[in-house]
Parts: structure tokens; C-alpha cells; sequence
């Protein structure tokens, strides 16, 4: 059967920082270009809804929020084509990436491909974390910029993590009561971080706004604890307390709504489902795929960039992108050979600069180990199979050896989300069970589709 997949030569996964970067970039060296991105606007996880959010949401999301404004206006008339509400389901080696639109299957090729898929948050699989009532910071905070939802009643946010002041700074400029902020981070994470503190006073801005958010916290009068630890989510068919230990006392604080967060991790399914090679990065807890300095996989065209390729933050997602474009550039000789040396100079030169306080915070915001590897074998750990430590922990005593093999014993990792959520754990619990790193644990073998498509879609793929 004859084909007829349209052709470019930059064909983008993801409209956050890194992907909207890596499309302007392109079009200025004249490359064509589409961006597929699963929203209908763009804006990606940190900049979501920014072309629509008014101008009271703008105040209370603030300047960092907002500087995405100037990203999507220059994407905007930078003649790339948006390819909006593109569900990506597949990515193969020879560039042609298969998605869903509209309720038909599509495709596209690319002479290079950036996968810019960003960050998702942690899992936090401790008792009572699947209850109602209970969710991520990070979702809550989507729910803002996506409509303006905020709660109607006193929230609890516990965990580590720069967004977890920042939501709740953004929260009480809202008019959201915040019954109490919970933090993890203690005196040890303050000495584990002391040693990267030089290269963090170099980024003093960042440091600087934590410092105003903390101070506007305390101003308000939320209760604040740090250090804390063992924490639970009391509640039979709903969330009605958070419990915690501080100072040795056992506390706990009555609400119906709480939310965790311990950092962000790569989304890295589209990079395992491409059979690229990856590495457990000890620093961020998490797997980091394998890339050359432009953030290629091998020798493929195919490019990853921002929080997919390893936690970076905004503005350096932003010059990842621009760096893997400029190289897909040189590959296609669209770019003379010394403008392109100085461009790279340029973003190379920027990019060091916005991670210099990366070490400082993956030091002090290490999330803890009883809240990632659950004691307690009731707590369940794959949510779409409802799969709790305990059970895995017995195929490990009868022979299972990686998280591949708990599908065979218990479905885990077989739900529609199809190990998102939870295969960070599956890899930790089985590694401490087994006393062997998580490297040698590995991970789960990702296979298209990477998102649900129904029979009906895959019948209607268009030729």
C-alpha cells in the first residue's frame, strides 16, 4: 500500500520550554517544522495555559509563570506548524512518529526528531496516598493555570521540593487557606547540600526567591514544619487527617485534602520504548537515557531535551532544546560553520549558568527513602493493578528479579499508565529487597502504544 506521510525536517514532541525553543531555533536556520504537543494550546507542564490565563492568574503564578508569555508569542509567529491535541503513541527509529488526533491514528516524519516530554512528579507511595482527598502538588497547580480551580476548604501540603513553597505562596496569594506546610528537608539535607553552596550562590536569584517565599509563608501565619518524617494519610473512605513524626512527637493535623510532592523525575517512556540505553542516576533518584552532548540517542537523528533527558529546570530545558536543534541544523547543512561554533558558544555559555544550583538542590531535596521504598506491605504501589509492597516483595522471595517479571506475577505495571506510576518504586523496592543497586534491577521493557489507542483509531491510521 502506497504511504503518503508528510515529510519535515524537525518533527517536535512536546510544547513546553525545550520543545517551543527547539522549534524557534530551527525555523531560524529555515529548517520546517512541526511541533505535536497533546494540549490544544502550548505551554507544556510549566508554562500551561499561558496564553490564556488572565491577568489575575498571571499575579498570583508569577514572573517565572509569565515569561512563558514571550516563549509562545515567538513560536507563534516563528512559521512552525502546531499540530495541537496530538496524543503521541509511538516513535520509531526511522523517524516517523505515530500519534492520535481527533479520535484517528496519524503520522509524521522527521529528518531529526526532539523529544521534549518533560518532568512528571514522583511517586509518593506512603499509607493512605491513594485515598480521595489526596493528590500531587504538581496536579494542584495544573488545575490553577489550566481553569483558576483552587480549594474551597484548608489544604496540608507535605513533602520536599522548591514547588512545594512555591504552590503554597501561590496558593495564599489565592485566597486558599493553607492549614499547614510539611517539609522533609532538615539539618542533614542542609549539610549533605553545604558542600555544592558555592555553585548555588552563583544562581544567589534562585536561592533569593526561596528565601521571599518562606518569609511570605511565615508572614501568613501557616503553621511549619521541617525535618519531618513517617508520613501517612489517615482516612477509611476518605482523606481525614495527615500524620507525621517531628521532633520525635507523633502529630497529626485534621483535613480532607492533602498534597505531596518529593521533586519531579524524566518522563522517559517514549526513550525506553526506543531501546535507548539508560543509566540510574544516584543524585536525582531516577533513570537518565544515555545521549551524546547535543542529547542524540546513539546515531539515530533522534534528540531528547529539557526535564526528559535529566531534571534541568525551566530555562535550561529552554537552551536544550535550542542546542539539539542547532545540532539537527549542522547535521542537514542549513547553518555555516562558524555562525553555528558561536551559536553553540552562546547557548553552551547560558546553559552552565541556569544549572549551576542544580547539584546544590538535588543535594538538599532529596526525597527519603521510607517515602519512596514503602515498609509498610500494605501500601499499594501499582495503583492501575492495585499492587502493594508486600506482594512484591513475595515474587522477589520466590524468584522475580526485575520489574519485567512482576507482570507475569501480579499484572504490575500492565494498567493504563503503563508503569508511569509506578515503576520508579518497582525498581527501588525490588533493588532493597534483592541488596543490589537499582542498575542492576533495570526497568520495565516500554513497547508502543505508549498511550491507550483503541482498535477502532489503529483501523483508522491514516495512510
Amino acid at each position: 500500500m502506497e504511504t503518503n506521510i508528510e515529510l519535515f525536517d524537525l518533527v517536535v514532541i512536546g510544547a513546553g520550554p525545550a520543545g517551543l525553543s527547539a522549534a524557534i531555533e530551527a525555523r531560524r536556520f529555515g529548517l520546517t517544522v512541526a511541533l505535536l504537543d497533546e494540549q490544544q494550546r502550548v505551554g507544556g507542564q510549566i508554562y500551561r495555559a499561558i496564553e490564556d490565563a488572565s491577568e489575575q492568574r498571571r499575579k498570583v503564578l508569577g514572573p517565572d509563570y509569565v515569561a512563558g508569555a514571550e516563549l509562545a508569542k515567538a513560536f507563534s509567529s516563528c512559521g512552525a506548524v502546531h499540530v495541537a491535541g496530538a496524543a503521541v503513541w509511538n516513535v520509531d527509529r526511522d523517524k516517523t512518529v505515530s500519534y492520535l488526533q481527533d479520535g484517528r491514528g496519524k503520522t509524521v516524519q522527521g529528518r531529526g526528531i526532539v523529544i521534549a516530554s518533560g518532568a512528571m512528579e514522583r511517586p509518593f507511595p506512603i499509607p493512605g496516598w491513594t485515598l480521595p482527598g489526596v493528590m500531587g502538588a504538581g496536579a494542584a497547580q495544573i488545575l490553577y493555570k489550566t481553569s483558576g480551580a483552587i480549594p474551597t476548604e484548608p489544604v496540608v501540603i507535605a513533602g520536599c521540593g522548591p514547588l512545594l513553597l512555591l504552590l503554597t505562596q501561590q496558593y495564599l496569594d489565592a485566597g486558599v487557606k493553607v492549614k499547614a506546610l510539611v517539609q522533609t528537608t532538615g539539618t542533614d539535607d542542609y549539610l549533605r547540600a553545604a558542600p555544592h553552596l558555592l555553585g548555588a550562590l552563583r544562581g544567589w536569584n534562585d536561592l533569593a526567591k526561596g528565601a521571599r517565599m518562606l518569609k511570605k509563608i511565615r508572614a501568613h501565619g501557616v503553621e511549619t514544619y521541617t525535618g519531618a518524617s513517617a508520613f501517612a494519610v489517615e482516612g477509611m473512605e476518605r482523606a481525614e487527617a495527615f500524620a507525621f513524626t517531628h521532633k520525635g512527637k507523633r502529630r497529626h493535623i485534621p483535613s480532607s485534602l492533602v498534597l505531596l510532592h518529593q521533586g519531579v523525575v524524566p518522563n522517559t517512556q517514549l526513550s525506553w520504548a526506543l531501546r535507548a540505553g539508560h543509566r540510574w542516576d544516584d543524585r536525582q533518584l531516577c533513570w537518565i537515557p544515555l545521549t551524546d552532548g547535543y542529547g542524540q540517542i546513539d546515531d539515530t537523528g533522534i534528540y531528547i531535551a529539557g526535564d526528559s533527558r535529566g531534571i534541568v529546570g525551566a530555562k535550561a530545558s529552554a537552551s536544550q532544546g535550542r542546542l539539539a536543534a542547532l545540532d539537527i541544523a549542522r547535521r542537514l547543512q542549513k547553518v555555516d560553520t562558524s555562525a553555528g561554533r558561536q551559536r553553540e558558544t552562546e547557548l553552551s555559555a547560558a546553559f552552565r549558568k541556569q544549572v549551576q544550583i542544580r547539584p546544590f538542590l538535588d543535594a538538599l531535596y532529596h526525597p527519603r527513602e521510607a517515602h519512596r521504598i514503602p515498609a509498610d506491605e500494605k501500601v499499594i504501589v501499582c495503583r492501575c493493578e492495585e499492587v502493594t509492597a508486600g506482594q512484591i516483595r513475595k515474587y522477589v522471595e520466590v524468584g522475580c528479579l526485575g520489574p519485567n517479571q512482576t507482570k507475569a506475577f501480579g499484572r504490575c505495571g500492565m494498567g493504563p499508565c503503563q508503569g508511569r506510576l509506578c515503576g520508579l518504586t518497582v525498581t527501588e523496592v525490588i533493588a532493597n529487597e534483592r541488596k543490589t543497586s537499582p542498575q542492576d534491577v533495570g526497568y520495565y521493557r516500554i513497547r508502543p502504544p505508549i498511550k491507550p489507542i483503541t482498535l477502532g483509531e489503529l483501523a483508522n491510521l491514516e495512510p
